[in-house]
């Protein structure tokens, strides 16, 4: 079906558009991706579903579409753990490239993937050079106990396409929710995923659940799927489509906060990384116990 008769359905409205079907997403996504239609229709379709919101079955759909896209990274001799990085700091130190290399040094290998989304701020790509590991330009398997940044763009051109809407419109589209959900690798892996306000955190879980795919999901730091430095969010499994809660929000008031770098910029952050992995500064404990968590995940793949 051509995707103005689409836009025709999910346009109407918050309270007249229809749903559409997994296999109808895939499809209009498909046509998204590829680039078969106008700007206008893209655009066009961004803010129709801003408006409308998708459902879990859409969501299903668009990924189906991107999964069949996507350049995907070949099996590694262990379970790749997906860590998706595309909102960066704004006003705390995006440690995202931390727990990266903490999951690397318990012989993991790790795929951080991402764009910068925004401007002025700092991205854990940035953090990641700094710390000598600059994106890869091509597909390639991931190593036992490193780190690989692969861009965006390098999975799915057409994806990074459909990010950079937002600097026209200045308005999100499912793209970015889609990425945070995806799994680019051919052998098993297991996605860490965010969310920022609460009402993704239930259509998140729920595409979750549909897909099946093997996943961590917390609120994370400022978008970012790192555990707050700050206070342990709450974190939930999947595995074979079922969730269930691994670890409760910690309650109440703070009592103490951890030694963080006060500058965010990418030479900062990475100094600071230095520092955790040298054992010079303490790993903070949410960002430990999110580690414990991935590892008997992983263990169960």
């Amino acid at each position: 079906m051509g995707i103005s008769q689409y836009i025709r359905e999910i346009g109407r409205g918050k309270d007249g558009a229809r749903a559409l079907s997994r296999e109808q997403a895939a499809d209009l996504f498909g046509q998204v991706l590829d680039g078969t239609v106008t700007d206008l229709e893209v655009g066009a379709f961004c803010l129709a579903m801003r408006i409308k919101g998708e459902t879990p079955q859409e969501m299903a759909g668009f990924l189906d579409a991107t999964g069949a896209r996507l350049n995907k990274l070949p099996a590694s001799d262990r379970p790749v753990v997906v860590l998706p990085s595309y909102n960066g700091a704004r006003k705390l130190p995006v440690l995202t490239p931390l727990l990266a290399l903490l999951l690397a040094r318990e012989g993991l290998p790790v795929l951080v993937h991402g764009t910068p989304t925004e401007a002025r701020r700092v991205f854990a790509s940035e953090v990641l050079e700094a710390l000598a590991i600059p994106p890869q330009s091509a597909i390639q398997k991931i190593e036992v106990g490193t780190v690989a940044m692969v861009p965006t763009g390098v999975l799915c051109a057409g994806l990074q396409r459909l990010l950079e809407v937002r600097r026209v419109v200045g308005l999100r589209n499912p793209a970015h929710s889609l990425v945070k959900l995806m799994q680019p690798c051919e052998g098993p892996a297991l996605v860490v995923s965010s969310y920022t306000h609460p009402e993704y955190a239930l259509s998140m879980a729920a595409t979750l659940e549909l897909t099946g795919t093997p996943a961590l999901l917390l609120r994370g730091t400022e978008g970012e799927v790192v555990a707050d430095a700050r206070r342990m969010p709450q974190m939930d499994a999947f595995l074979r489509g079922t969730r269930a809660q691994v670890q409760p929000p910690q309650p109440g008031p703070l009592a103490t906060l951890p030694d963080l770098p006060r500058d965010i910029d990418a030479a900062s952050t990475a100094a600071y990384i230095r520092g955790v992995l040298d054992g010079q500064t303490p790993v903070p404990t949410p960002i430990a116990v999110q580690v414990e968590h991935i590892l008997r995940l992983v263990s169960s793949l």
